[in-house]
């Protein structure tokens, strides 16, 4: 729309001093990461290297590979539960729509949220998506992740808060009436955009019950990661399933939040380790954050090159380069 403010130069704004802007990442990030480090270490130090010998056991490779895939799986959801944001007739579907979603996954090793936002604008509108509609659809994705994240969490809650996990049914009873009136979740998100200056075009509540149900079976199947890591370490069976897939939910939407730190490094393996503590040593706790984030980057990078290499094969086929005209003799002419 002329004369509307662009999306992305409007959130590219620094909402800190450029100073203390460039003092925060060049030295509080380090600092924390250091601090993670000096942690893990600290708790991998008795039982770490017992715990890592597990992983190396032949029964210990079928779990593996079934971490890899349930991850996977997960992160296909996510693509769908994002697609379904963008409001409108648009052509973000398929390749396309995982082309965005990956590349967008790729910006978050970078700090801050403003590359994961400008990479979903620019795909976006090359793709014939307005940027007004990409921004919607990002911020309103980022905001549900956290929604659902933290409602996937309360699985731990039982182990880690036994006899008085009943009173985390009120978080539920919320979260289930952002499912029953999507614009419980969505006006506080628009309302921001707009107070930013945005333009906004919010999908419709039906979208985003669908975004909210498939973000849900997102987090339960990528949960499922931790759960497999922890099996492999001789952990327990059903206590370890729910505390792994909310332990997982939980270090997400934590790591998140630290957006000075890329993907949330250090922060998500240490809440990882609290949550895991309450159904395993703490070392073989570590162990788990540390081969869980093994796992979340292996897969992400390898399903990110297959798309992005897919993508590239499927737009040389359906625009292949002019070949030379034959000879009469069947070779192709050469020219000086």
């Amino acid at each position: 729309m002329s004369g509307a403010p662009d999306p992305a130069a409007s959130a590219a704004r620094p909402a800190l001093p450029p100073a203390l802007d460039r003092m925060l990442r060049r030295f509080l990030t380090p600092v924390i990461v250091l601090a993670a480090l000096i942690g893990l270490v600290l708790l991998l130090r008795d039982e770490g290297p017992a715990a890592a010998r597990a992983f190396a056991r032949a029964e210990a490779v079928p779990l593996l590979a079934a971490s890899v895939a349930v991850y996977l799986a997960g992160l296909l959801l996510a693509v769908h539960a994002w697609r379904v944001l963008v409001p409108g007739e648009h052509g973000v579907k398929g390749l396309t729509a995982a082309r965005i979603f990956f590349l967008g996954q790729l910006s978050k090793y970078v700090p801050g949220r403003i590359w994961g936002l400008l990479t979903h604008v620019t795909q976006g509108r090359a793709a014939g998506v307005p940027g007004a509609r990409m921004t919607s659809a990002y911020v309103l994705t980022l905001a549900l992740t956290v929604l659902t994240g933290a409602g996937v969490s309360l699985l731990a809650a039982p182990a880690a808060l036994p006899g008085h996990w009943p009173w985390l049914l009120l978080p539920a009873l919320c979260f289930l009436a952002c499912v029953v009136r999507p614009a419980l979740a969505t006006r506080p998100v628009t309302a921001l955009l707009r107070l930013f200056r945005q333009t906004v075009e919010p999908p419709s509540d039906r979208a985003v019950r669908r975004a909210i149900l498939l973000a849900v079976a997102s987090w339960l199947i990528s949960g499922l990661h931790l759960w497999f890591l922890v099996l492999a370490l001789d952990g327990p069976l059903w206590s370890g399933l729910t505390t792994a897939v909310g332990a997982f939910a939980l270090a997400a939407v934590v790591s998140s939040l630290a957006v000075i730190v890329p993907d949330g490094w250090g922060v998500r393996e240490l809440t990882i380790t609290a949550a895991l503590s309450t159904v395993l040593p703490a070392g073989t706790a570590a162990t788990a954050a540390i081969a869980s984030r093994v796992v979340c980057v292996v897969a992400e990078l390898g399903s990110s090159a297959v798309v992005l290499a897919w993508a590239r094969l499927r737009r040389r086929a359906a625009h292949p380069t002019a070949q030379p005209a034959p000879t009469p003799m069947g070779e192709p002419r050469v020219h000086p």
